[in-house]
């Protein structure tokens, strides 16, 4: 495995393995503290599955899917604030149910148009109450969803959106997966109630760049860090890739859902009505979404992507099952017992993290390497 280097005069301080959101803020705090630092990434980018770029027809896209930041996270939101300008944005989504487009989350609405009623906020309650089915212990994403809403809107909503998801029925899946969806009364139709909703002003790869444009800093991209740990000396490893990877999957690997991503380019200004619509019954993908909703940018052509859930392919969600949290264990004891390596992030600790979370995470392991007390003054980028 990797050492340590021995030469206090050269080389650096911390390699860091991997160039989102986890490494890259561990980078800039620790090259803050005049840290010399390395980090690497294997893609031919910065930021991660943040990473954003102009597409051939000019229009800023994500290429992974989209990404929208949200935080109840004063200090995160401050810090972030150092390296960009916001633009306000609170996500809308819509969901393709019996031939019609609905809110989702399911709010009062959502209720109102699908079963042709009118009721009130407070009637809605009574509604729900009517038609959910009683749970004595909620273990299963099903048990979330039918326990508050009933089997009805379960079925429409969730279970075939789920199943192309996860590729496993919510009665398979733990409590977490659907718990992150909450059910309104009222007819707020936000995708997230977080106080801070913004989208980076010129996007997430622009934020990335201020963020290691420092002069203790240095990136490079294309690299396995197995090709050049043993060539470059450092201190201390910051190692934010796949927990089970870096143990050469020595107990098997770590499950994952995946996806595939399909760009399309559409001359006109508008393809859809939000900036995503959901399609929990129909077609083999799970849902549209419009990047000029999310960004902002004016243009007479519009870009989307479909997502589509794959078994195979970049690890994106932690299956979230009893026994692959068991796996992890196993893996996460090994993790303990290297105390040359800090294990961050979201592959790392094989957590589903939103970026706000994974930022916090960051923050949080940078005070422990170095018994920083507290953040710095925020300056916002002008």
């Amino acid at each position: 495995m990797l050492e340590p280097m021995t030469d206090s005069s050269s080389g650096f301080d911390y390699l860091i393995v991997g160039a989102g959101f986890a490494g890259s803020v561990l980078a800039e705090r620790l090259a803050s503290d005049g840290k010399r630092v390395l980090i690497v990434d294997r893609r031919p980018h910065i930021a991660g599955n943040a990473y954003d770029r102009y597409d051939d027809a000019g229009i800023l896209i994500h290429p992974y899917g989209p990404h929208i930041f949200h935080t109840n996270s004063r200090e995160v939101f401050d810090y972030l604030s150092r390296f960009t300008e916001w633009r306000p944005y609170e996500h809308r989504v819509l969901a393709s149910v019996d031939g019609q487009l609905l809110p989702i989350p399911i709010n009062l609405d959502t209720v109102n148009r699908l079963y042709g009623l009118n009721l009130t906020s407070f009637q809605v309650e009574d509604f729900f109450a009517s038609v959910a089915e009683k749970v004595d212990q909620v273990r299963t994403s099903e048990d979330v969803v039918v326990s508050k809403v009933g089997r009805d809107l379960y079925n429409k909503f969730f279970r075939g959106y789920t199943r192309k998801q996860w590729g496993l029925d919510p009665s398979e899946l733990d409590a977490s997966v659907t718990a992150r969806v909450p059910t309104r009364t009222n007819r707020d139709d936000r995708y997230f109630a977080d106080t801070y909703q913004a989208m980076p002003l010129h996007g997430y790869t622009r934020m990335f760049e201020n963020m290691l444009a420092h002069p203790n800093i240095k990136v490079m991209l294309n690299t396995d860090y197995r090709e050049i740990a043993d060539f470059i000396p450092y201190r201390h490893m910051i190692y934010t890739g796949p927990v089970d990877a870096f143990f050469d999957y020595c107990y098997g690997k770590l499950p994952y859902r995946s996806l595939e991503f399909v760009h399309e380019t559409h001359a006109r200004e508008q393809f859809q009505p939000t900036g995503t619509v959901n399609y929990p019954n129909d077609y083999g993908y799970t849902r549209i979404s419009e990047f000029k909703y999310i960004t902002g940018q004016q243009h007479p052509q519009t870009s989307v992507v479909y997502e589509y859930p794959r078994a195979e392919g970049d690890p994106y969600y932690p299956v979230p099952r009893p026994e692959n949290q068991e796996l992890y264990k196993k893996y996460a004891v090994l993790a303990d017992a290297r105390p040359d390596v800090t294990f961050v992030g979201r592959l790392a600790t094989y957590r589903y993290y939103n970026m706000d979370q994974v930022v916090a995470q960051a923050l949080t392991t940078y005070r422990k390497l170095t018994g920083a007390a507290t953040q710095p003054e925020a300056t916002p980028a002008g």
